[in-house]
């Protein structure tokens, strides 16, 4: 796991172009720095050692010196292919998985990206044909960015490198922003920065010469609705389940450094931990966060689980002080405005672990875009459920099963659910129907926008662009497909992946690995027939049947919890930080442009008058502070933000 960085072009001053971009992020590897460099091209890298310790120092190039790689991530199966491309008379001078991708390479040309197992961006420079190849993994665990400047390319892993680029500025993309006030994130390859793009998860970019080309390797794709199941003996399918989810974390325990793995107490991250615990070498040390609400805390049942499997378990309390304080530094870090205060105790669970010696560990993320395990997926099927009786007065109390963890909403009246929920709301076949409250909900958000900033937008719709680009095939899947996908392909990569992610543990040079993303295994959960995933209103249900021997049954049968932390009620109150006070005040916010001032003034009192406000007011107030922070990270100073198409 590192950072690397690099130009493709002709620059008198290259060689101090990237000490600055690699400098800027250091933080991704913080263990060793190397540069290379020839004519027209250059390429940095920041290094955390964790396999092939000794000789796995980058950029690498192969015997011959025409091939040479700046990489970050991890291929799991290097193992295998190091076997089977030394079988081909290939050898090898280290003990990393660096170098297998450059036999690889040499071996399959473009097509060594689909033999890889593993989560990576990378950059190779073939000199021999003066091409350069850019390529990212197939989920998005792993990022990479690129601007092009006066015909020059720049790439790094994150945008605060390519902001070390003389003429390259930071300013907002006002698309991106509404594309974040409604989506929660921009449309890949948008980012929030006017001209930066990041290359999109399972894409490969060539450039040679004057001509880049860009294309996609592999996609996330379900059966036809109408299409026999391939699985049609649960037992069978949750023996198989168990032994491919078994493979992908025994390959993600691969590492000359100690792995530990995060334990939130819910289904997924207790069994990854479980998994892990009977194949560690050593004592599986395990970390959680825990909360002073109780609306947000589970260490009930990290204990529980962490005393079950005997591991070193560590804590790290976030409370609502914590979470403010620590708001601008995650806001560096995200390199985008977000919706929620979630990323922080991440940001802090990740200090922990890198206190604790370890730069390793495994996550249960991606079980639930994979297993159907979210909310908003059982939310579907009541809403499709209640259209076909729109007058019940009966069917619309099943919202309320779905929600447990939100007392206000038990007191409803069902016609309020109803609307709530948006029953009546879209047509059945609407491809974003399962999503259009969520989008709705969010994008009330954005009544706080400027004039100036409405006026720019005026006539988009991000949900028309995210609906328009969506594969040919997904009308022929199942309804519950087409909510996965649209988690999977979206959501996940754009904002759980690299917010809550990526960004959060490598922040403190911390590596987080997904078994659940394991692309065989999506691909074999993808195949099962949707009523294996969600049984009636039970997410996740082969899941449960195949690891019920792992955990308590106290845990096997929770109700799916997400995480959440505490939003604006963090910057509330006698003990909020300055910052909150200025970067909302008239003055700023009218300086910046982004806001109506006298609008956020309200929402401010508003929030500080409710004890729980609610989600729009929650995530508008959350979105318009980062996205003031993120001016003041990025911009020279707050000045009034000039707007672009």
């Amino acid at each position: 796991m590192c950072g690397f960085s690099g130009y493709l072009g002709d620059l008198p001053d290259g060689a101090s172009l990237l000490a600055r971009m690699t400098s800027a992020i250091a933080h991704r590897g913080p263990d060793e720095r190397g540069t290379f460099s020839s004519k027209g091209i250059g390429l940095g890298h920041a290094r955390l050692s964790i396999v092939g310790l000794g000789d796995g120092q980058q950029p690498m190039s192969d015997a011959s010196g025409a091939l040479t790689i700046a990489f970050n991530g991890e291929i799991f199966n290097y193992v295998e292919l190091r076997d089977q491309l030394r079988a081909k008379g290939y050898s090898f001078r280290t003990s990393s998985d660096t170098e297998v991708i450059l036999h690889l390479y040499a071996e399959l040309g473009d097509a060594c990206v689909t033999a890889l197992n593993g989560d990576f961006a990378f950059a190779l420079w073939d000199g021999r044909k003066r091409r350069l190849l850019l390529a990212r993994d197939r989920i998005g665990v792993r990022p990479l960015f690129y601007t092009w400047n006066r015909g020059t390319l720049y790439f790094a892993s994150e945008v605060k490198a390519l902001l070390q680029v003389p003429g390259v500025s930071a300013a907002i993309d006002p698309i991106a922003l509404d594309q974040i006030f409604t989506l929660w994130a921009p449309i890949a390859p948008r980012t929030a920065f006017r001209g930066i793009f990041e290359l999109e998860p399972a894409h490969v970019m060539t450039v040679q010469g004057s001509r880049s080309t860009t294309w996609s390797y592999w996609t996330l794709d379900y059966p036809d609705r109408d299409e026999p199941p391939r699985y049609k003996n649960e037992r069978d399918a949750a023996e198989e389940l168990r032994a491919r989810l078994t493979e992908a974390t025994r390959i993600r325990m691969r590492a000359d450094v100690p792995v530990g793995a995060y334990l939130s107490g819910g289904l997924d991250s207790s069994i990854i931990s479980a998994l892990a615990a009977g194949m560690s070498p050593h004592e599986l040390k395990t970390f959680s966060v825990t909360f002073d609400s109780a609306e947000h805390d589970e260490s009930a049942f990290q204990a529980e689980m962490a005393q079950m499997l005997g591991t070193c378990h560590s804590t790290v309390a976030c409370g609502e002080g914590d979470i403010a304080r620590m708001f601008p530094e995650v806001i560096r870090f995200t390199e985008r405005p977000v919706l929620r205060t979630a990323p922080a105790p991440l940001y802090h669970l990740a200090q922990r672990v890198r206190e604790q010696g370890l730069k390793v560990v495994l996550t249960g993320e991606g079980a639930d875009e994979v297993f159907a395990g979210y909310d908003i997926f059982k939310e579907a099927r009541v809403r499709r459920f209640c259209a076909r009786q729109p007058q019940s007065q009966i069917r619309a109390h099943l919202f309320r099963k779905l929600y447990p963890y939100l007392p206000g909403l038990q007191q409803q009246s069902a016609r309020y659910l109803s609307a709530f929920f948006g029953t009546a709301d879209g047509a059945l076949d609407d491809p974003l129907f399962s999503h259009r409250p969520r989008f709705k909900g969010t994008a009330a958000t954005k009544l706080f926008f400027s004039g100036d900033l409405r006026a720019k937008l005026a006539g988009y719709d991000a949900t028309e662009e995210l609906a328009s680009g969506l594969p040919k095939a997904f009308d022929r899947w199942h309804t519950l497909h087409q909510a996965q996908y649209l988690e999977g392909r979206f959501l996940l990569p754009g904002y759980i992946l690299s917010s809550q992610g990526d960004r959060m543990a490598m922040a403190h040079g911390v590596e987080g690995r997904f078994p659940f993303l394991d692309h065989t295994l999506i691909e074999f959960a993808a195949s099962l027939p949707p009523d294996m995933k969600l049984r009636g209103l039970t997410e996740k249900h082969i899941l449960r049947e195949a690891t019920k021997d792992l955990l308590p049954a106290s845990i096997i049968r929770r109700t799916k919890q997400p995480y959440r932390a505490p939003d604006s009620v963090s910057f509330i109150g006698p003990g909020a930080p300055d910052y909150v006070r200025t970067t909302l005040s008239e003055a700023e916010l009218s300086a910046n442009g982004l806001f109506n001032a006298k609008a956020v003034q309200k929402l401010h009192q508003k929030c500080a008058a409710s004890a729980h406000p609610g989600f729009r007011d929650n995530a508008a107030f959350v979105g318009i502070l980062s996205t003031q922070l993120w001016l003041r990270s990025f911009t020279s100073s707050a000045h009034r933000t000039e707007l672009a198409a």
